[in-house]
């Protein structure tokens, strides 16, 4: 199964909309937790709350994540092992009040078993491959200390 999550703070209908859209190409079936979202998906089962009791066991049955950059649902996926692909929300199309999620996926981007896709034509080719997993445990410190010192320093500086 295909996990598509947009997190529960802001909806991300660009993201719904665009796996929507092909859903019906894939192999896989495909659940969507949609929030706040207005945008209803035809092609794929969806839901706009995932309750947190249910949250992990559905994370363990998917084989892969698509996510808005949200460095919690990030850290989640590298707990399971799952790979996961990256939709940043962007500012000027009014997904989120600034573009951190752009800087958050340009610290990402060539990390193991994390994909980022910028337009829809990279997220369906990402869903038609067979993703690598990343560890579940990260053999570098170092890199886990480097991405919190980015955000750490990119949230001061806002």
């Amino acid at each position: 199964m295909i996990l598509v999550t947009v997190g529960t703070q802001l909806p991300f209908d660009r993201l719904v909309k665009a796996v929507d859209a092909f859903a019906k190409e894939l192999t896989k079936p495909v659940l969507a937790q949609i929030g706040k979202g207005t945008y209803t998906p035809e092609n794929m089962k969806w839901i706009k709350n995932i309750e947190p009791a249910d949250f992990d066991r559905i994370f363990r049955e998917a084989s892969v994540i698509v996510s808005h950059a949200g460095i919690g649902t990030v850290l989640t996926a590298k707990r399971f092992g799952k790979p996961i692909i990256l939709v940043p929300r962007k500012a000027a199309l009014g997904e989120h009040r600034n573009d951190h999620q752009l800087a958050t996926v340009s610290q990402l981007v060539d990390r193991p078993g994390i994909y980022v896709a910028h337009d829809d034509d990279e997220l369906k080719d990402y869903l038609l491959q067979d993703l690598s997993s990343p560890s579940q445990e990260d053999p570098s410190d170092v890199g886990r200390a480097s991405l919190v010192n980015y955000l750490k320093g990119y949230l001061a500086a806002d």
